[in-house]
């Protein structure tokens, strides 16, 4: 018996496309603090439409969802920093938001490289 294996290229493109945009959101997350993730941000958002009905789609809607929310807890550190009572809950909010979203980057990364959709 003989086993055929069949190779969807688009959805290869697909993945090698998400695949870059979780490196380039690290590669932005560890070299600026997320502060120029915007760029594959905007990548995900057009790229995202076209992986419809694919895992791949789930991907595109974690990464955008992992930066909207990383945007969420910065900018309430920093109204935080700004009272005095605020800076040690400021700095702690940071570093908690720092750790979920490298969490998100790696759980991203090997789910991808597992063929394994992300969580809703």
């Amino acid at each position: 018996m003989s086993q055929e294996i069949v190779v969807d290229t688009n959805l290869q493109s697909a993945k090698t496309v998400a695949w870059w945009l979780y490196l380039f959101h690290a590669a932005s997350f560890i070299f600026t603090l997320g502060a120029i993730s915007f760029i594959p941000l905007i990548v995900n958002y057009i790229k995202r439409d076209e992986t419809s009905g694919t895992f791949v789609y789930s991907h595109h809607t974690w990464q955008i969802r992992s930066f909207w929310w990383y945007v969420f807890w910065v900018v309430l550190g920093a109204v935080l920093f700004l009272t005095f009572i605020g800076i040690p809950l400021a700095w702690l909010i940071w570093g908690g938001a720092w750790l979920w979203k490298a969490y998100r980057l790696i759980r991203g990364f090997l789910d991808l490289n597992n063929n394994k959709p992300m969580p809703v």
